[in-house]
């Protein structure tokens, strides 16, 4: 599968906003979007043409696929399984990128960020109700237990992660014991749970045309 090997900070830029790629460094004075807060490449900073409403919903769509760390094709299959569910399309799909295996245990704490979680699903560090998953994209359901392999519970970069979800707070829909590297996913969330900076309505215009 083809992946995004270019500075992630770049995305962060491109975008306008943090969108919370590189763990801790994006709540550090390091984050170049604090001394940079203008789009990468020789004209970044020059004026820019009005932005048209087509232009407003594909950038609304490259922003949540690069949140979750998805290419185009496994994006919009995500936007489709949405629209064929019961439900509102834009919420639905939120909900079913939260309930990727890799982003549960990035939400649990486990890891720094979605893409050191989908490493650590890789490597065979994760278990789901018991039995090792290493599949980053596996769809987590209500009630499913997410334990972290005994061998990887006391890595640095686990811990640090661990300690900075802790004293950040951990989403109200799972139940997590940071100390132990467990947790229950209990739910899915609801829409006032979620960023509120995501329109997703936006990305529902822009695959309705």
């Amino acid at each position: 599968m083809a992946r995004y090997l270019e500075a992630k900070c770049r995305l962060c830029r491109r975008e306008g906003e943090k969108l919370f790629l590189k763990g801790t460094k994006c709540s550090s004075a390091k984050c170049p979007m604090e001394n940079r807060p203008f789009p990468p490449g020789m004209h970044g900073q020059s004026r820019r043409a009005k932005v048209s409403n087509y232009g407003i919903q594909l950038r609304e769509k490259q922003k949540v696929k690069r949140i979750y760390g998805l290419q185009e094709k496994q994006f919009i299959r995500y936007f489709h399984d949405a629209d064929k569910m019961t439900g509102i399309t834009g919420l639905t799909l939120l909900q079913l990128l939260e309930s990727r295996l890799d982003n549960v245990v990035y939400r649990m704490g486990f890891a720094a960020s979605r893409t050191e979680a989908r490493q650590v699903v890789r490597h065979k560090q994760i278990l789901v109700n018991g039995s090792v998953v290493n599949i980053p994209s596996y769809r987590v359901k209500a009630g499913d237990r997410i334990v972290m392999a005994d061998a990887a519970k006391e890595h640095l970069r686990v811990t640090a992660a661990a300690d900075a979800a802790g004293a950040k707070g951990l989403p109200e829909w799972i139940d997590v014991d940071l100390q132990q590297r467990q947790g229950v996913f209990r739910q899915l969330p609801e829409r006032e749970q979620l960023d509120a900076g995501i329109r997703e309505q936006l990305i529902v215009e822009l695959y309705s045309k």
